[in-house]
């Protein structure tokens, strides 16, 4: 997630080694420079940020334990190259300042974060530049780790069968007052080349957060997907990959005033663009959307914000669609923490094996080290609050202490898919009838069970025939184990063309 940055032009200083010393008061602190060898021609500027680990294994790279949050140090700062500079390792720290890990051997290694992507991704980016691992024995002496090597951009490949597009959406490009393009893969079947004027139902897919264009690898996905059509297992449709990621990390496909009209361009502008492109069958009896995650809530929306233009979603493990239960706190009940409840106790975040191992205060002040903007939290800041007064969006909790402001939660309201379907359902609920189908592990890693409930028992009162499944035991990364995700294409495939529902069950029959 980038905000924009303006950056003044600094003569570039081709020599950046950083160093890492105690400095009398015990702080620990990092000075700057850039290896001559990457004759990099313009200045560089971005989040630097320093991993520091222990371990008794030679590490080839150092990155945030999602198992065990207090595992690894971080330091992060925003930095512009023109001269050599000093960073406080104890300023923005995780999970504590540098100068107070406990004594012994460490292993440091620096990655400059130069798009601001790092807090989104959760890894190094094309262009990013990093450091080798070294050992460093904490207190330190003075330590030096040379910014050697960029990160390449990565080859997604080609196949005949997947087509990558991008399109130009002129309400985006108003929003913003510059060219944004949508953009999405393509994956056609194998008859589409042979078959005429036949069109394909066509099936949305959303990737979740920490996605960006998919699928990564291009040739294999389409070979897989060709195989499994060509076997059977996977209905002859065109399966659409959305890219939901943008410079404030995940937009969710929902109209924001602080990404722009997402959802209003994918209906108005973008499909109908595909439709024209592709033989896609332009009738919404043969659009659907599927997605995990981040990509299941955007699904749950887009169809509960336009439920005439599909013919239904099948949304798995979505981000929190009741904000009563928001990943842990109640964001509407009077004097809410986002970090605890009303007696203190810490609200889980990630749940291992049957019992938290990061609490949500953790996930958050480590979010806020990696990078202001593009974590999970700044995401949903993002697509749910409104600007502030700096032009930023507005946080819903204060990092530091968790509270939460209550007129920024009144606001996030308008995107609680709970109160939105409550509160609308006489028009929404005939026009959503057999639409809606949820499925999330009753261990989801993220708690995003607790919230599906709520939002289960309310459909339930309201008369929906809403399918909510719920699979024992499996959590936010096996739920899709055993077949689930071409299960729900076929399902799709039947609605599309209900015809091939009763040829299954024929030839199942005999």
């Amino acid at each position: 997630m980038n905000w924009k940055h303006t950056v003044k032009s600094f003569l570039f200083v081709a020599v950046l080694a950083v160093s890492l010393c105690s400095i009398a008061n015990g702080q620990t602190r990092f000075k700057v420079s850039i290896d001559p060898s990457l004759a990099l021609k313009q200045p560089v500027s971005g989040r630097l940020l320093i991993f520091m680990r222990k371990s008794d294994k030679p590490l080839e790279s150092i990155e945030p334990d999602l198992l065990d949050s207090n595992a690894v140090w971080i330091a992060g700062t925003e930095v512009v190259t023109g001269g050599s500079f000093e960073i406080d390792a104890d300023k923005v720290a995780f999970p504590t300042p540098f100068s107070s890990a406990p004594p012994g051997e460490y292993q440091v290694m620096a990655v400059l974060d130069r798009n601001h992507s790092y807090t989104y991704f959760g890894y190094a980016d094309a262009g990013d530049i990093l450091s080798a691992v070294q050992r460093v024995t904490m207190p330190a002496g003075e330590t030096s780790l040379t910014l050697s090597r960029i990160v390449p951009e990565k080859d997604r490949g080609s196949h005949p069968s997947a087509k990558s597009v991008e399109f130009e959406s002129p309400r985006l490009s108003a929003f913003w007052g510059r060219p944004i393009k949508m953009q999405a893969a393509i994956m056609l079947p194998a008859s589409y080349f042979t078959s005429g004027k036949k069109t394909y139902p066509t099936a949305y897919i959303i990737h979740g957060y920490g996605g960006g264009q998919t699928p990564p690898n291009i040739p294999q996905a389409a070979e897989t997907a060709l195989k499994q059509m060509k076997d059977g297992n996977l209905p002859e449709m065109i399966y659409v990959f959305l890219n939901a990621h943008n410079s404030l990390g995940h937009h969710v496909f929902a109209d924001s005033v602080n990404n722009g009209p997402w959802g209003t361009a994918l209906v108005d502008e973008f499909i109908p663009y595909l439709e024209k492109q592709f033989r896609m069958d332009a009738r919404p009896s043969s659009r659907f959307l599927t997605g995990h995650s981040s990509g299941g809530w955007a699904t749950l929306w887009v169809m509960v914000t336009h439920p005439d233009f599909f013919g239904g979603t099948w949304s798995t493990s979505p981000d929190p669609v009741n904000f009563h239960n928001f990943t842990g706190p109640d964001i509407y009940a009077p004097g809410a923490n986002a970090y605890h409840d009303g007696s203190g106790k810490e609200y889980g975040l990630v749940r291992v094996g049957g019992r938290d191992v990061a609490t949500l205060r953790q996930f958050a002040r480590q979010e806020s080290v990696l990078g202001e903007y593009g974590g999970q939290f700044a995401s949903f800041n993002a697509v749910f609050s409104p600007k502030g007064d700096d032009g930023r969006p507005m946080k819903l909790f204060d990092v530091e202490t968790g509270a939460i402001d209550p007129f920024v939660a009144n606001e996030w309201a308008r995107y609680d898919i709970s109160r939105i379907l409550r509160d609308n359902w006489k028009t929404l609920g005939p026009k959503l009838k057999g639409k809606i189908h949820i499925v999330v592990g009753t261990a989801d890693t993220f708690h995003l069970d607790e919230p599906t409930r709520l939002l289960d028992a309310e459909l339930k009162e309201l008369g929906s025939d809403a399918k909510f499944e719920y699979l024992e035991g499996r959590t936010h990364f096996d739920l899709y184990q055993g077949g689930l995700r071409n299960r729900m294409f076929r399902e799709m495939y039947a609605v599309a063309r209900p015809a091939s529902k009763a040829k299954s069950a024929e030839k199942a029959a005999k």
